[in-house]
């Protein structure tokens, strides 16, 4: 069976393919009207068939339609009296100082928001029972009112589900597509769990329907989905839980990374994955970072997903000049359709168009010279703000790379210096269709000396997904002080999610010795409001104060603890393509295909021009250095030197150190 890796960007579908030929990969324009005619069309063309393939996909379905706000017409069934939970969220401004805050604006018309006479105590027991005709004329008031999506949150169900149960049961006879909170997120925090929720009722149908239709096409193939998590699910869990794959691209890529680092011999890294839209980084030291803090747009969704931080600058991004008068790059990118205008259909400056410019881009083999770039309309489209700026074509593309570089460079330091990490400790592994065009420079203003682009940087994300297991997370929220909690009382909890999670592995065909079960748990001092998990063992409490005294810088082993939830992962040990190595025994001198001129720190410099393909293992060079391969670019600039090591990664380090400087302070303020 051919295994297949695809990820759907905003301007390219990825694929990576494991057969008996090996690792194949492809790319092809995304298709933003219908993502899935861009996929079937690239897997017929790497695959020459769809049959009889094992194909795991990360989606952007879900995340496109939270932020585009195009989800399904969605209803909320709640507790009498706790109807605006979603509207009034935390009551917090996400800037302090702004006095002209827009609304709120929940995914539920507040028209439909319907109630339930019923209460649960938090203890679970029922206060107020449920009227079952009560759930019926709502369900008849939802039909008149077209609804396609319902979330269903009543106050209390992580402890008694059973109102949810019931209220759910019945909408479901009457065909609603229904999402309840207790399926979706069995933890308390009230807000967060019908944030979840109701995202998770938003995407739901429209994902049904797009992975109804590749299933269509791939009926004699199986589909699995990658999850926010790092892990895949089948198609089937993935109609049911769409808000676990709203983040799965970026996730497909940080698992690659690490397998490529891993491989590479690095422990610790930084990833940079920038595509056409946006860019996306996270820190791996040793371990890939997960967080259930996350947001997607202005939704608090509450589920494990890979620590990833996105700014909106990508390939695609788009240069122009603000009512100030400033050069300002992104979030708004020109996407697939019409692509940058290098690409032949756009008539605005992007980042790409930029690099085209500055000769980083080599416009005789961009994608292993199978599409050719319009230098001269992208000159056009740079000359539009360079009247507005009364600068040259040249010094605007340089001024787009720099603003562009500065929104990245600030997400690094939001992973690494913000959470108190020095990045010099780390080497940047860059990837992306563009990651490797960036890397070096941001490296040179982090002060980091390594950067490894790997050999298939620009489809890294889908090779990722060939890497990941089949990954399931339930919790359960306990509220229990430890002093009061023997580890045998703790087991007996964990016994129901244990079983559950070992059931539904069942179900995808693991066998025994394929299946592992993490137990851990949320703990926190007692009186304090949030929590940290820790691995489960007779020494949680002693690993809770490490890593508090980690995170806060202070610990105290005296203060009773509190465990707030039980977490159990359910891992399915998939089959793992081998990444292909050689032996390198000498150094060996690259040679360019050609030397032109580009533009660095304003100068203009003669650059060697190289074919990743022609690159052996133990190749050696100089920046400045243009590396172009069929699916990325790697830039290396004057001051580097690179390598290509024993996996055909190109590793670029610096070749003198940045000495620490009194300014250097106030350059990071200024950053």
């Amino acid at each position: 069976m051919i295994r297949i890796g695809v990820d759907t960007g905003g301007t390219f579908t990825d694929f990576v393919s494991l057969g008996s030929e090996g690792l194949r990969v492809h790319k092809v324009r995304s298709t933003p009207d219908d993502p899935s005619r861009a996929i079937i069309a690239g897997i017929a063309e790497l695959a020459g068939d769809l049959r009889g393939l094992d194909v795991v996909h990360g989606s952007t379905v879900a995340t496109n339609a939270v932020l585009e706000r195009r989800g399904a017409r969605l209803a909320l069934v709640a507790t009498a009296g706790f109807e605006d939970v979603l509207r009034i969220g935390r009551q917090t401004r996400p800037e302090l100082y702004n006095l002209d805050v827009d609304e709120r604006q929940p995914l539920v018309d507040p028209a439909l928001t319907f109630a339930l006479d019923e209460r649960i105590c938090a203890d679970g027991t029922v206060i107020k029972p449920l009227d079952r005709n009560e759930v019926i004329q709502i369900a008849h008031r939802l039909r008149e009112a077209e609804v396609a999506a319902v979330a269903v949150c009543l106050l209390h169900s992580y402890a008694n589900p059973a109102h949810e149960l019931l209220v759910t049961a019945l909408l479901r006879e009457h065909g609603f597509s229904v999402s309840a909170s207790h399926e979706v997120l069995r933890e308390y925090r009230e807000f967060e769990r019908w944030s979840t929720t109701a995202v998770n009722a938003y995407v739901t149908p429209l994902m049904a329907g797009y992975l109804s239709v590749l299933e269509a096409n791939l009926r004699e193939s199986r589909l699995r989905i990658m999850q926010s998590n790092g892990g895949v699910i089948s198609a089937a869990t993935a109609r049911a839980r769409s808000v676990t794959t709203i983040l799965s691209g970026p996730a497909g890529g940080a698992v690659g990374a690490k397998a490529v680092a891993d491989a590479a011999g690095y422990a610790r890294i930084i990833t940079f994955d920038m595509g056409g839209t946006s860019s996306d980084v996270s820190l791996i030291d040793g371990k890939l970072g997960t967080t259930t803090e996350s947001r997607v747009g202005d939704f608090p969704v509450r589920l494990p997903i890979i620590d990833i931080h996105t700014v909106g600058a990508g390939g695609g991004s788009i240069a122009f000049v603000d009512a100030g008068g400033a050069l300002r790059v992104g979030p708004r990118s020109a996407g697939a359709d019409p692509g940058p205008a290098c690409y032949g259909n756009g008539t605005e400056l992007t980042v790409t168009d930029a690099n085209l410019l500055l000769g980083r881009l080599d416009e005789q083999y961009f994608l292993g010279g199978r599409m050719a770039l319009d230098r001269e309309r992208a000159r056009t489209a740079a000359r539009t703000l360079a009247t507005k700026l009364s600068l040259s074509e040249t010094e605007v593309a340089e001024g787009v790379i720099r603003v562009a570089n500065a929104n990245m460079e600030r997400a690094i330091r939001v992973v690494s210096v913000q959470r108190g990490f020095d990045p010099r400790e780390f080497a940047l592994l860059a990837f992306g269709g563009a990651g490797g065009m960036h890397a070096c420079e941001l490296a040179a203003g982090l002060d980091m000396s390594t950067v490894i682009v790997p050999r298939h940087a620009g489809v890294l994300s889908a090779l990722g997904m060939l890497l990941a297991d089949v990954t399931r997370d339930y919790s359960q929220t306990v509220l229990r002080r430890s002093d009061d909690t023997s580890t045998l009382e703790i087991e007996a909890m964990f016994g129901p999610l244990v079983a559950r999670a070992a059931m539904e592995l069942s179900t995808e065909d693991f066998s025994e010795s394929q299946v592992r079960i993490v137990q851990s748990l949320d703990v926190r001092y007692v009186g304090q409001s949030y929590e940290i998990t820790v691995p489960f063992t007779d020494r949680y409490r002693e690993a809770f104060d490490d890593a508090h005294a980690r995170s806060y810088g202070y610990a105290n082993p005296l203060r009773p603890t509190e465990i707030v939830n039980l977490r159990v992962t359910a891992i399915g040990i998939t089959e793992k393509p081998h990444l292909p190595s050689v032996v390198v025994d000498d150094a060996i001198g690259a040679t360019a295909r050609r030397v032109a001129d580009a533009l660095f720190d304003g100068r203009l410099v003669p650059t060697s021009f190289y074919h990743w393909e022609a690159l052996a293992p133990g190749s050696i060079g100089d920046g400045p250095a243009v590396v172009g391969g069929g699916e990325a670019t790697a830039v290396v600039p004057p001051g580097f030197q690179f390598r290509i090591d024993e996996f055909g990664n190109l590793v670029a380090t610096r070749m003198v150190a940045r000495h620490d400087r009194p300014t250097d302070a106030l350059e990071t303020v200024a950053r």
